[in-house]
C-alpha cells in the first residue's frame, strides 16, 4: 500500500478508480481511469445485503457478479497499464483469494508498504472508497497474475481527499492580483491570453468549476461538483510551475454556480490589487454571443435556460420570443441593462482599481498586464 501523499510525488503512477461511475463522476484523482469492479446498483444491492443479512451473504452476491465481470476489468488494467495478462488465469486465481469467504479473503491481504523502484517508469496504484477489500482484493489477484510493481491507495479516496482539504486549508497565498470588469468586457479571454504569456501565472476558477458564475453560466459547459472543483484546484496550486511571486485571478463572487471558492484563495483574491477591465458595450455583447452562441449544439439548453431567467428578472420584452425570431443582439443588450449590469455595480460598491484597462483586445490587454507583474509593481500598494 501506498499512502496519498506518496502517490501525489508520483505523476506517472497509472491510477485505477474501482469504484462505481457515479464515485467517479463526483470526484477522481487527476489523470484516473475508472475501472470499476462493482457497478452503482450491485454496489447497492452489496450494501443492502450487508446491512439487512449478513457480511457472508453480501460476500457471496458480491462475488458473483465479480465472477462475470472480473476478466473484462483485469484486461482494461492491462491496456491502461501495458502490463501482458493471462485471461486464461483471472477465476481460477479470483476463486483462489476467495476461498473461505471474507475471512479467508482477508486472511490472505497482509497490507505491506510499497515502494515502487526509483526507475520504474509507471507503478500501477489501485483504490476504493477507503483503501479496503474492494482494491486490496484486485492488487493481490494483479499480483498473482504476475504483474509487477502495483499497489493500493492507503485509505482510498477518503485519504486522498483528507489531503485535498488540507492543502487547501494551509495554502499561503503569494500576492495577487484581480481582473474585474462588467459582463462581457473578456476577463475570461485576458486570463487565457495571460496564462499562455506567463504559464503558471493565472487560477482560472470557473474553468475549474464548468461554469462563468452568471444565470446563464451553466450553457454549453459541465458544471462540476464541490469535491472536484476542490481536487482540480489543490492539483493547480501543486503544479511546479505555479508562479510564487504574483497570482491572477478573474473577480468572483464566493460562489461560482454551485462551488464554494476555497477559504485561502478566497482571502488572497479579497486582499488582491485589483485591475478594472474595460470595453464598449458593443463589444461586450459580441463576446457573450461568442461566449454562448458559437455552437449550435448549446442552443436548446440556452433557451431553456432564458425562459428561468424570464421569469426571474421580468424584463420589458419576453426573452424567448427575441431569442427564437433572432433578436439576439438585442436580446443580450436587455440582459446587460437589466440585470448583469445592475448586479455588478452593486457588487463592486467600495472597491478600487489600481489601472483601468482597455481589454477590446484580450492579447494587447494580456500583454499589459505581463509587463507590470515583470517591472514588479503590479501588487504595490496604491
Amino acid at each position: 500500500m501506498i499512502s496519498a501523499d506518496e502517490i501525489l510525488r508520483a505523476p506517472s503512477a497509472h491510477i485505477i478508480d474501482l469504484r462505481t461511475p457515479s464515485e467517479f463522476a463526483e470526484d477522481h484523482l487527476p489523470g484516473a481511469h475508472n475501472l470499476p469492479l462493482l457497478s452503482d446498483a450491485e454496489r447497492a444491492v452489496v450494501g443492502l445485503l450487508y446491512k439487512h443479512d449478513s457480511p457472508e451473504t453480501a460476500f457471496a452476491h458480491g462475488l458473483e457478479h465479480v465472477l462475470a465481470t472480473i476478466e473484462e476489468l483485469v484486461m482494461g488494467i492491462g491496456r491502461v497499464t501495458g502490463s501482458e495478462i493471462d485471461a486464461a488465469l483471472v477465476r481460477e486465481k479470483v476463486l483462489e483469494l476467495a476461498d473461505g469467504g471474507i475471512a479467508g479473503m482477508q486472511s490472505r491481504l497482509e497490507p505491506a508498504p510499497f515502494a515502487p523502484e526509483q526507475n520504474d517508469a509507471g507503478p500501477t496504484i489501485l483504490h476504493c472508497w477507503r483503501g479496503g477489500l474492494r482494491s486490496m482484493s484486485v492488487v493481490a489477484l494483479l499480483g498473482r497474475l504476475g504483474v509487477e510493481s502495483v499497489g493500493g491507495l492507503e485509505g482510498g479516496y477518503r485519504a486522498y481527499r483528507k489531503v485535498v482539504m488540507e492543502q487547501l486549508e494551509g495554502w499561503q497565498a503569494p500576492p495577487a492580483v484581480v481582473l474585474r470588469g462588467l459582463t462581457g468586457v473578456g476577463k475570461t479571454l485576458v486570463l487565457r491570453e495571460l496564462e499562455q504569456l506567463r504559464p503558471g501565472s493565472t487560477i482560472d476558477l470557473e474553468g475549474a468549476a464548468g461554469h462563468r458564475s452568471s444565470l446563464l453560466g451553466m450553457v454549453g459547459l459541465e458544471p462540476v461538483s464541490q469535491k472536484a472543483f476542490d481536487t482540480g484546484l489543490a492539483h493547480r496550486l501543486r503544479e511546479p510551475s505555479l508562479a510564487h511571486d504574483a497570482l491572477v485571478f478573474e473577480g468572483e463572487s464566493r460562489k461560482v454556480g454551485n462551488v464554494i471558492i476555497p477559504a485561502r484563495i478566497w482571502e488572497a483574491m479579497g486582499g488582491a490589487t485589483n485591475v478594472l477591465l474595460t470595453a464598449e458595450r458593443e463589444r461586450r455583447i459580441d463576446v457573450l454571443l461568442e461566449d454562448y452562441l458559437a455552437r449550435e449544439q448549446d442552443r436548446p439548453q440556452l433557451r431553456e435556460q432564458l425562459a428561468h431567467v424570464e421569469r426571474r428578472i421580468q424584463p420589458e420584452a419576453p426573452l424567448v420570443q427575441w431569442f427564437d425570431s433572432g433578436e439576439e443582439r438585442q436580446l443580450v443588450g436587455v440582459l446587460l441593462d437589466t440585470y448583469y449590469d445592475p448586479l455588478y455595480r452593486h457588487s463592486e460598491k467600495g472597491k478600487s482599481y489600481k489601472h483601468t484597462l482597455d481589454a477590446t483586445d484580450p492579447k494587447a490587454a494580456a500583454k499589459k498586464i505581463d509587463q507590470w507583474l515583470t517591472e514588479g509593481s503590479l501588487c504595490d500598494q496604491p
